[in-house]
């Protein structure tokens, strides 16, 4: 074992001039000398299957399956661990994004179980998540986990140039938001810490290539030009084949905003011919995209053409909109999973609970029963029977009192959940800003103001996050409190239909003050005959107003879908049948989907996207209609509408 680990240090720590053939030459030696049931063989197909996920995929699964199987047979997690980084890099390179999460989540899931004894494996993983974001364009996820990656190895006191690839992204990241100072910060850093590294670099063509990206965005053409040349020597020396044919699409882009199209072809020619033979999809789409549009604009029809077929079948298979569903559909099963969990966590405390309560009732009642039996033979058994039934009492407000605790805990539970989210993103967002004050003021001592400028700016968006999540947490607890506050209104006649009406046109008017867009048709149709009931009209007007402004957001954001066909429509009707006043309110939104059709009453559920909906709104609705002994119900197809329908007894 000894041995092995000495040789492990060696090839870690092999010389940036060797050759690439001697790196593999010596994992196939480790492989051919390791035991057939050894932990050192593991590592060894492990390096080799990391090493073809940027070369070939099918040798890379080879590899990783082989790994996979002697690790679990040996209980090595750190195999295991490993084994999915590995995999994950062969599906990333290939562009299947929902294997390639489905890796890094069990990736993730490792990482955890192996953090106390090699923390260091926790800076990958946080790495990883932040490069999946970034491929879905979720950035304010992804620089999270980038920035976790470097927090995470601060905290272990590992060697920073270790992250360089984790700054090289960020830089990355900022680049798409089109804030350039930042990206060239972040970049610069990631290529100056990669130099100083003591590991092998493989991934060092991708710090370059950023670098040079960043350049070519600021029309910086020469020194871009110089990047992507180092990166592709980089890549060459490494026998990275993914990095090489990436840089030869990033040269060719430069050609191309240089109107320089001969180079323009050579390099979209070399990464195609290299992206078709490896089978990278996405960049076998930008080289042929590239082509097509140079040799269209030499006038060469038949060129276009053959290039535009390459184009779309690369399209079909980077871009098919299965792909980022089957992507989203396995981080909501992951969320959906510890949720089921939790679920049938409560469902098992109720039936337990439950069935004590009946337990408790049906042993007390027997013994009223017998009680009572005697009593028809003794006069002296009435003492007992009413002791009986005074214990029956009591047992029953102390169990009645344990549910009330017990719901208080679930809510309370509930407002912990909403309001992490928000704290979260304003503890993150206030350790960045604790990191770049502190990389500032070492910026002030050197006398380096354009780098203080650039972490001031950063420190300003930050500091507009940290606001805005504050207000959502803020928005929340309001609404717990009025969620809370018991009415003080009293019941008094009142016309339902000039109610029903008033918060029609206040809710509509009050979405166009804040939207001027915004428009909608709106129906109504009362019923003359209900007269005036006995409501409490401030409490009905707030369940109104709720019913009315998340009709209205149905529609708006069909109507953001939807072509110039679509008609947002909300209708309102009133109806006296016998001894109740039907109130429904209906439009041709989204429709609620059935899966959540049963939590949309629950305290904190909403279908809205974070930040825009508490959650408490119809919870408040579901609770005044029934103080006002009604029902508050709903009818929904997905896709057409919703109808919700409050029903008041007449009282």
């Amino acid at each position: 074992m000894k041995s092995f680990f000495l040789l492990v240090s060696f090839l870690l720590m092999v010389d940036v001039g060797a050759a690439q053939q001697t790196y593999t030459d010596s994992l196939y030696r480790v492989l051919n000398q390791a035991k057939q049931e050894d932990t050192n063989r593991v590592i060894a197909l492990c390096s080799l299957a990391d090493y073809y996920g940027f070369i070939q995929s099918d040798s890379c699964f080879y590899y990783a399956s082989k790994s996979a199987l002697l690790s679990k047979k040996l209980n090595y997690t750190y195999g295991e661990y490993l084994t999915y980084l590995s995999t994950f890099h062969g599906f990333n390179t290939q562009g299947n994004y929902p294997k390639a999460l489905q890796a890094a989540l069990n990736y993730l899931k490792t990482s955890e179980d192996l953090k106390n004894e090699r923390p260091e494996v926790m800076t990958q993983a946080y790495y990883t998540m932040g490069l999946l974001n970034r491929e879905m364009a979720n950035y304010e996820d992804a620089k999270l986990q980038f920035h976790k990656s470097i927090q995470w190895q601060k905290s272990i006191g590992q060697p920073m140039e270790e992250v360089y690839a984790s700054y090289a992204q960020m830089g990355i990241v900022f680049a798409n938001l089109k804030q350039l100072d930042s990206a060239l910060w972040y970049a610069q850093k990631g290529y100056f810490l990669g130099l100083h590294s003591k590991q092998v670099k493989k991934y060092f063509a991708l710090a370059i290539g950023a670098l040079g990206n960043i350049y070519l965005s600021r029309g910086n053409f020469k020194v871009a030009d110089g990047y992507f040349r180092d990166a592709i020597r980089e890549s060459i020396l490494y026998n990275n084949i993914y990095f090489e044919v990436r840089n030869y699409n990033n040269l060719a882009t430069l050609f191309d905003k240089t109107n320089v199209r001969d180079s323009c072809i050579y390099y979209a020619g070399k990464s195609l011919q290299l992206s078709q033979q490896h089978h990278f999809s996405e960049f076998t789409y930008d080289a042929s995209n590239l082509l097509t549009k140079t040799f269209e604009s030499l006038g060469k029809p038949d060129s276009t053409l053959k290039y535009i077929k390459i184009m779309l079948a690369a399209k079909d298979s980077v871009f098919s909109q299965s792909k980022g569903q089957q992507f989203r559909q396995l981080a909501f099963d992951a969320v959906m999973h510890q949720q089921d969990i939790d679920k049938a966590k409560e469902r098992y405390q109720y039936k337990v609970r439950s069935f004590i309560l009946l337990t408790a009732l049906g042993v007390f009642l027997l013994l009223a029963m017998i009680f009572y039996r005697n009593a028809r033979q003794k006069q002296k058994s009435k003492i007992k029977i009413e002791n009986a039934f005074k214990e029956l009492k009591a047992t029953q407000s102390q169990l009645i009192q344990a549910e009330k605790m017990a719901s208080l805990g679930e809510l309370t539970a509930g407002i912990a959940h909403e309001i992490q989210n928000p704290l979260n993103f304003v503890n993150n967002f206030s350790e960045v800003n604790a990191e770049l004050i502190e990389e500032m003021t070492e910026e002030i001592n050197k006398g380096n103001f354009e780098e203080v400028k650039i972490i001031a700016d950063n420190i300003s968006e930050n500091e507009k996050k940290i606001n805005h999540h504050g207000k959502r947490a803020d928005a929340i607890v309001k609404g717990m409190l009025q969620h809370s506050q018991a009415s003080a209104g009293k019941k008094e006649p009142a016309d339902i239909n000039m109610l029903a009406d008033e918060y029609l046109r206040l809710a509509y008017h009050g979405l166009r003050a804040k939207e001027k867009s915004f428009n909608a048709t709106m129906k109504t149709d009362y019923d003359e005959s209900i007269g005036k009931i006995n409501i409490i009209p401030q409490d009905i007007g707030r369940v109104l107003l709720n019913l009315y402004s998340n009709a209205f957001y149905a529609v708006t954001e069909k109507k953001r879908q939807q072509d110039d066909h679509y008609e947002p429509t909300v209708s309102v009707n009133t109806k006296k049948m016998t001894d109740k006043v039907f109130i429904s309110i209906k439009d041709n939104g989204g429709g609620v989907p059935q899966k959540v059709i049963g939590k949309i009453f629950h305290p904190f559920f909403t279908t809205k996207p974070t930040g825009q909906g508490t959650g408490l709104g119809l919870s408040l609705s579901y609770d005044i209609i029934q103080a006002h002994g009604g029902e508050l119900k709903v009818q929904t197809e997905e896709g057409e509408g919703a109808e919700f329908t409050i029903v008041i007894p007449v009282v």
